[in-house]
């Protein structure tokens, strides 16, 4: 069925108000008010509704359920910024496989210029949305930018399992990291870089800040693949893949 999201203020006990966007969007692939379909309040609760009145904002709930898409670990995904639209398919991938926040950095070996990241992060924010709509999910993951890769680090290391990947990390594979820590995390961040690859220093101000260096594997991953990899890993290994 297709899916549409709304924040939990327009939910009442019987009816949903879609939003002008949603209606148009209903409008374009023709729904006919007799068709279910689903809405998410964002908060991994989905309600198969009818449609009203052609046109109309509002829509009968007939059933409510929890959202079986939305996986229960909390993984944050740092993605340092790419050319072209790598990091777009890299966020789009995130959603899929389940990260909760996506959060955009630059590094030194970027070759993608900064330029406008309020616009660049708007429309990362609408892939994400379609990609949530697409794949099931019962939130909308949040995509935010961050100024400088030491922001980047600082947040990152927050999380219970901070994993930094690194193609020249030869002692610790990402497999190591997650026995180590167990099944029973909660929070995990995920850390990836640009096309060159990290510079050492940076490597070396992750683990001053208690990150963990983690390799993906003997062959070098497109700054694009290394995100979707980790992330399809860690939620195989936990369980919510």
């Amino acid at each position: 069925m297709l899916r549409f999201f709304v924040s939990p203020q327009d939910i009442s006990e019987k009816s949903i108000k879609l939003g002008s966007e949603n209606v148009a969007h209903i409008l374009v692939l023709r729904l006919r008010p007799s068709e279910l379909f689903v809405v998410c309040d964002g908060e991994s609760t989905d309600y198969i509704c009818r449609l009203g009145e052609r046109g109309s904002e509002a829509a009968e709930i007939i059933e409510a359920r929890p959202t079986r898409g939305e996986p229960e670990l909390a993984c944050r995904v740092y993605i340092a910024l790419a050319k072209g639209g790598r990091l777009e398919y890299a966020v789009q991938k995130s959603v899929e496989l389940g990260a909760r926040e996506i959060t955009v950095f630059p590094s030194e070996r970027c070759v993608a210029v900064p330029g406008d990241m309020l616009k660049k992060t708007v429309r990362l924010k609408r892939i994400a949305l379609e990609a949530a709509k697409q794949c099931g999910r019962g939130r909308v993951p949040d995509v935010t930018s961050a100024g400088s890769f030491a922001c980047a680090i600082e947040q990152a290391s927050k999380a219970e399992l901070p994993l930094f990947c690194y193609e020249d990390e030869g002692t610790r594979r990402l497999k190591d990291a997650l026995d180590s820590s167990g099944r029973d995390i909660e929070t995990v961040s995920i850390v990836t870089g640009p096309e060159g690859g990290f510079v050492p220093l940076e490597a070396d101000t992750a683990r001053s800040a208690g990150m963990l260096t983690v390799s993906l594997g003997p062959r070098i991953l497109r700054c694009e693949t290394a995100p979707v990899a980790a992330i399809a890993a860690l939620m195989f290994y936990t369980g919510n893949l």
